[in-house]
């Protein structure tokens, strides 16, 4: 299990003057805080549950012959590959440079030839499993102040619900312009944070928070992810605690993708669990790539890489989606 670490060197001092969250790095939990055992308990039912139903609709409703069937399908399907290749290189960015993964996933999603609805829908159902393990492991570290969680909770489960309406509503083609526009914004942001430099304000109480997560959510569900870029980037640039603010963020990111991912669930279907399942997997195995990215290259450089890949993905997208 991989956990953000603040120890001062000179890797993380690079990561806050870039207003990003910190690399992670084994290290070993204290005592989980009282408070918040109930919804580490919460998160763990959930995931256990939400296994259990993807197992038991596989093989329940197609019985066991049926089921392997259908891994066999998807294992030979390209959709799957293309999926674990995705989540691999999602989770390698997320992993090295601490946000991300959304914006990474859709865009290349999308580049696939999947519409706004079903990319942004796979990538939050998966979500819900890599957000839930990081929501737990910030908790076991102390890094979940609950009053900022509080504030960040509800007008971000609001901005994700009708972000997944909205997105899901409109006809794919339609909107998909609007998401890869957004994406390129996203991925420009993104090549601009590696010559930006924060001036933190003394700022001691988090001003906005509510209207910062009702817009993180709904922008975080209609255009497939920036949970992490807006809410995190903004509330660490105005100078809060760099640890509890992430932690805080992520916690609440379980939340909002659990909300999302139910809605987009019931509105678009389950015909893409194959999808699902390959952004999943590929996750799994990003972490020690993550790491030795991490490693090797500046978080400068990372941005660099990132931000440009992103950016001509969905300049492409756009193109393709206006001509």
């Amino acid at each position: 299990m991989k956990f953000r670490n603040l120890d001062p060197d000179p890797m993380k001092k690079e990561h806050r003057q870039l207003g990003l969250p910190q690399v992670e790095e084994a290290t070993s939990p204290p005592t989980t805080p009282t408070g918040l055992n109930a919804a580490v308990w919460f998160i763990s039912l959930v995931l256990i549950g939400l296994t259990l139903f993807l197992f038991g609709r596989l093989f329940l409703a197609n019985h066991w012959l049926g089921g392997l069937h259908a891994i066999s399908q998807t294992l030979s399907g390209n959709i799957f590959w293309i999926a674990v290749g995705v989540g691999f290189l999602a989770q390698a960015v997320d992993g090295a440079l601490g946000m991300a993964y959304g914006v990474t996933a859709t865009t290349f999603l999308l580049s696939t030839g999947a519409s706004p609805a079903v990319a942004s829908a796979s990538v939050h159902i998966a979500e819900i499993f890599t957000t839930g393990f990081s929501g737990i492991s910030h908790v076991k570290l102390g890094n979940v102040n609950k009053q900022l969680v509080l504030r960040l909770l509800v007008p971000g489960i609001i901005g994700g619900i009708v972000g997944a309406i909205v997105v899901t509503q409109i006809d794919g083609a339609v909107f998909k312009p609007f998401v890869s526009a957004y994406l390129l914004l996203m991925g420009i942001y993104i090549l601009g944070k590696a010559w930006r430099y924060l001036h933190p304000r003394n700022t001691t109480t988090p001003r906005h928070v509510g209207k910062l997560a009702l817009f993180g959510g709904f922008i975080d569900s209609a255009g497939g992810g920036g949970w992490g870029p807006v809410v995190t980037t903004s509330l660490l640039g105005t100078g809060n605690d760099p640890r509890t603010t992430i932690g805080s963020v992520n916690f609440a990111e379980f939340f909002l993708t659990l909300m999302s991912g139910a809605t987009f669930a019931l509105l678009v279907g389950t015909n893409t669990w194959p999808i699902v399942a390959g952004l999943v997997l590929g996750g799994l195995f990003a972490a020690p790539f993550a790491a030795l990215l991490t490693k090797k290259f500046h978080a400068r450089l990372l941005l660099v890489i990132v931000g440009t890949l992103i950016s001509a993905l969905s300049f492409y997208n756009l193109y393709k989606a206006i001509i």
